[in-house]
């Protein structure tokens, strides 16, 4: 009986401190951001990407990007050698359901692409996260 209370209370634990994509974020709203990486977060369960994006107008606008897990990231090849603040990146993502950008507006990205044209997919593969095309090609 203890050992069961205490799988159902570790998996009820970690169901706590995850989320499905759709609660946070909205795959109709698609955003394509270019800029430079001013911070990584490799921390659990997702990493978050900093970066300072150049919007239409010019003007400098302070983004964070919600990524996959840590592990899954090093495995498709974003490491902290490549993820250096300074480097020029292009995102693709997701607008978070939450439109208040203050003090940093926030996505769920999906891929990242450097200026040599490598591109690493840093999404999510939770519950409700998109699949497939990117989403500019929606």
């Amino acid at each position: 009986m203890g050992l069961g209370l205490g799988a159902l209370l570790l998996v009820q634990g970690s169901a706590i401190g995850h989320h499905a994509f759709s609660s946070e974020f909205d795959i109709d709203k698609p955003i394509l951001l270019r800029g430079k990486i001013t911070r990584m977060e490799w921390i659990n369960p997702h990493t978050w990407l900093h970066m300072n994006a150049i919007m239409e107008d010019g003007s400098i606008q302070p983004w964070m990007l919600e990524g996959g897990t840590p592990n899954t990231l090093l495995r498709a090849g974003m490491t902290s050698q490549i993820m250096i603040p300074g480097t020029e990146i292009v995102v693709r993502g997701y607008q978070s359901k939450d439109p208040d950008c203050n003090p940093k507006c926030r996505g769920s990205g999906r891929d990242v692409t450097f200026a040599d044209g490598r591109s690493i997919f840093m999404g999510s593969s939770g519950v409700g996260a998109p699949r497939g095309e990117s989403p500019d090609k929606k």
